[in-house]
């Protein structure tokens, strides 16, 4: 008996072309997205790393001087930076170098951003449960909170009142990024670099979340007593989380 072997052929249609013409587009455009997603992550780490070095080297060089009161409660309209308090833009790396100050009676250590922002530490925080120690520089802004943990609002350092800190949550080791994992009972040491208070010790008291217009937290009113707030993000950055700590007795 003879066998016939009949062998299908399968005709490519242009239909079919198209359709892999389009998978392999998709492909490339793929490897290129995740590229792009993948260089951009590094870019911002590097950043991160860049500001720490930073904040590490002004505190490395700290010295001291003077102080200034307020006893108010923080009206939101007029420092909106707690709603973009997370809202960092990676590929704008911000550098710091010594500037001379120009007054020579004021003997702070000023220094200056890339931008020409001058700025300055009045103190130092540490946190030895989270292994968190940084410079407090003078005063808000996005650019600064690039850099180091900044005073927010209210008291000078290791004065009667509310002395609030606010710091970036990178999620890694930066900044505040460990500050949500405090309890009750932990410690905070607060090192005035502007005054002659030294160096005070702080417990924490309250913690708690809430919205990013909610400045209740940097109320003044503590009743003669020294305390401090520290305001960071949570972990998604929809909200904010307050550590509130007094002086220990």
């Amino acid at each position: 008996m003879n066998q016939i072997l009949v062998s299908e052929k399968l005709y490519i249609t242009p239909e079919l072309k198209r359709k892999k013409r389009m998978y392999k587009i998709d492909f490339f455009i793929s490897i290129f997205l995740v590229c792009i997603l993948f260089s951009y992550y590094i870019y911002a780490e590097y950043d991160k790393n860049k500001n720490e070095e930073i904040s590490k080297e002004i505190l490395s060089n700290l010295s001291f001087e003077d102080n200034v009161a307020d006893d108010t409660t923080i009206k939101f309209a007029n420092n909106a930076i707690v709603v973009i308090l997370n809202s960092e833009d990676p590929f704008q790396v911000v550098y710091s170098e010594p500037v001379e100050d120009e007054d020579p009676v004021d003997n702070r250590q000023w220094r200056e951003t890339s931008n020409g922002t001058r700025y300055y530490p009045i103190a130092t925080i540490n946190i030895p449960k989270i292994d968190c120690e940084y410079p407090i520089i003078d005063r808000t802004t996005d650019e600064l909170l690039k850099i180091s943990p900044c005073k927010f609002h209210g008291a000078d350092p290791n004065q009667v009142g509310n002395f609030c800190i606010v710091g970036h949550n990178y999620r890694n080791d930066k900044f505040f990024s460990h500050v949500p994992e405090l309890s009750i009972g932990d410690e905070i040491e607060i090192t005035d670099r502007i005054g002659d208070t030294g160096t005070l010790t702080y417990k924490v008291y309250d913690k708690y979340v809430v919205e990013p217009e909610n400045t209740e937290c940097t109320t003044q009113r503590t009743n003669g007593m020294k305390e401090i707030t520290l305001i960071t993000c949570t972990r998604d950055s929809k909200q904010r989380v307050i550590v509130k700590a007094r002086e220990a007795e």
